[in-house]
Parts: C-alpha cells; structure tokens; sequence
C-alpha cells in the first residue's frame, strides 16, 4: 500500500513558477505527476524512475518543468517554470511499479493522490 499526499499548488500569472511536492509512504518503483483541466482527458506529464532517478517528460512541458527526488526517495517534486494558461489543470501525484514502457500512461499506476489546482492566469 502506498499513500500520496500533494501539496504546492495555487494561483500565478503566466510566466510564474511553483513546485509541487508529493510525499509518498511505501515504496513505489516509479512515481508521476498527472493533470487534468476540465472537460479534456487526464495527462501524464513527468515521472521519475525511484532507483535511477532517470525522469520522463510529455512534449507539452519537456524544458519547463522538472521532477526529482530528495535523497531518502519518499518525496517527488515538480517545479513548474514559464507557466502558461494551458497548464492550468487538477495535478494529481501518482505511484506504482512500472514496466519498462509507457511510464506517462495511468494505467502503470496503482496509487493516487487527492489532488492540487494550479491555475495559470493571463
């Protein structure tokens, strides 16, 4: 069993940063962030593999945000740079033992988080 907690959301202008963290108890082999805006379907858009802290990126955020780990691997962190309108979504933290392919797909993870809004205004 492994529960997330999420928290580091809120509200900046575009252009803003904010880093989100998830503190995860158990051991999970992979740990992701995932968002949701409204009306359009759940996207996965960082993960962080916890033995080799090799870290996964969608297109739509690869050179604005980063994920990493502290040194005891029970926190993940996104920090979201050069935000956008667009970005703004429900973030969920997510966790599981993921196979060797399609690390961004919800499908790999068992265990979720409740959630944290980041609202990007113009």
């Amino acid at each position: 069993q492994v529960r997330l907690v999420e928290s580091g959301g809120g509200t900046v202008q575009a252009g803003g940063s904010l880093r989100l963290s998830c503190v995860a108890s158990g051991s999970p082999s992979c740990t992701a962030w995932f968002r949701q805006a409204p009306g359009k379907e759940r996207e996965g858009v960082a993960a962080i593999r916890t033995a080799s802290d090799s870290p996964y990126y969608s297109d739509s955020v690869k050179g604005r945000f980063t994920i990493s780990q502290n040194s005891a691997r029970n926190t993940v962190y996104l920090q979201l740079n050069r935000l956008k309108p667009e970005d703004t979504a429900m973030y969920y933290c997510a966790a599981g033992f993921c196979g060797d392919y399609e690390i961004l797909k919800s499908m790999q993870y068992k265990y979720w988080g409740q959630g944290t809004q980041v609202t990007v205004s113009s």
